[in-house]
């Protein structure tokens, strides 16, 4: 090939650079083993062997999740001790969700939702840092197919949120959410053995715990009902509001009104719901789970709302929740004294970015239950729940640090079988969380 005297252009350039990679070309395949094509598609072979991927082209497929553990230290009067676990209130998890478009307004999709206990923080006790069951397990939280649409919302069909799933919960908006929502008080210390002034366990057999003398079948909270197998409808928001009711088990049904918004300098939500219920398998509501079916008419209600100043980050967020335990069975109806249950709560505090980590919240919240009846275990129950706390959001690493110390005190009426019924002033609870939620 004849080269062109005094060509300078890039152009030029270019094409002597080509030509001597390709008069290079045999010497770097000598050196590759004599067949880079080979090379290059064992190393693809053995990227597609380690990448995730999904089954077809048409459904997306979205993995996200978290890891949420905490150092717990508790001490009840007689005894203390530290423990290391699983957060019970916003537990490791990880999801697949799915989602194909069928035109421009509708869609169809799936959802998966598998929790991981490592030591399970729900089922921790003064002689177990696992509780007796349920540590080192999977659970499946959520498991549904959906319709979507744009214009007429959503239906849902599976194991899945009830129309008041985390009623009282969810109107927080601040970082609280992730280690101490309305449900967390009680989480922490469910399985704990009830103690009186004296040291001494409360009740017959091996005494009464505190999920015992509280009451409300999801996380002894009142006014929240949990996930179960439902057909469930979610509306689109109109002017801030939406609507969702669910259907199903053998029965029960709830619905909810749902409002976020805006105005000035403030930024709030809030949410209200009703349910009804005739299942007592799936919702124990006075702590039997083995009445004949249909024995049970439970009801329940509760509201609750979020407000925060916008430029300064102060809060305030509460909620008020009801739960009726009745029954169709004489005999039953009877042994439930004291039908209502109640709980009320009262959290503020002031979440700001002041560095450049991230957001940090400080806080302080009260809780109130006055719990009715739990057959053959307690008459009523009067439990006061106070804590303050703190987290820094890291937003690098999509992660929360907390800290929390939350006491808890009261008084318990038990039935007597041979003596009158007997009212029992509980040694405090005292307990210190520390951990960190990380978001993948």
């Amino acid at each position: 090939m004849k080269l062109v005297q005094g060509t300078r252009s890039p152009w030029g350039l270019c094409v002597a650079a080509l030509m001597a990679g390709a008069w290079a070309m045999p010497a770097a395949a000598a050196d590759l083993g004599g067949n880079c094509c080979a090379d290059l598609e064992e190393r693809v072979a053995e990227l597609e062997a380690t990448t995730a991927r999904k089954g077809n082209r048409k459904v997306s497929l979205t993995i996200s999740g978290w890891v949420n553990e905490n150092v717990l230290w508790w001490d009840d009067g007689t005894e203390r001790n530290t423990y290391v676990g699983t957060n019970p209130v916003e537990q490791s998890r990880f999801r697949f969700v799915g989602e194909a478009k069928i035109n421009a307004d509708w869609s169809a999709g799936y959802l998966l939702e598998i929790g991981v206990w490592g030591g399970n923080g729900s089922k921790f006790d003064q002689f177990s840092p696992d509780g007796a069951t349920g540590a080192n397990s999977l659970v499946v939280r959520k498991s549904s197919w959906f319709v979507k649409s744009k214009t007429f919302g959503k239906l849902s069909v599976g194991q899945d949120s009830t129309a008041t799933y985390h009623l009282l919960d969810d109107a927080d908006a601040s970082m609280t959410r992730n280690f101490y929502d309305a449900e967390g008080p009680p989480d922490y210390l469910q399985t704990f053995y009830l103690r009186d002034k004296a040291g001494n366990k409360i009740g017959s057999g091996n005494g009464l715990k505190w999920g015992d003398a509280l009451r409300g079948f999801n996380n002894s909270t009142p006014g929240d009902d949990g996930r179960r197998n439902v057909v469930r409808y979610e509306s689109p928001t109109f002017a801030g509001f939406s609507v969702a009711t669910a259907w199903g088990e053998d029965d029960i049904w709830d619905a909810a009104v749902i409002y976020k918004g805006e105005a000035g300098d403030f930024n709030y939500n809030a949410r209200a719901g009703y349910g009804q219920s005739t299942d007592g398998f799936s919702t124990p509501c006075h702590g039997s789970s083995t009445s004949p079916d249909n024995a049970l008419n439970c009801e329940w209600w509760g509201v609750s709302a979020f407000l925060q100043h916008a430029p300064t980050g102060l809060f305030v967020y509460g909620g008020y929740g009801k739960q009726h335990d009745g029954s169709n069975n004489p005999g039953i109806d009877a042994s439930i004294v004291e039908k209502d249950s109640t709980t009320w709560f009262v959290q503020g505090g002031i979440e700001k970015k002041w560095i450049p980590l991230g957001k940090t919240n400080i806080f302080g919240m009260y809780r109130k239950d006055d719990a009715g009846t739990n057959p053959g275990k307690t008459l009523d129950s009067n439990i006061d729940f106070w804590a303050v706390g703190a987290a820094q959001n890291i937003e690098a690493a999509e992660a929360t640090l907390y800290l929390v110390y939350q006491h808890a005190d009261g008084d318990v009426t038990t039935p007597g079988v041979l003596a009158p019924p007997q009212t029992h002033d509980l040694s405090a609870m005292q307990q210190v969380i520390g951990g960190m939620k990380i978001n993948f």
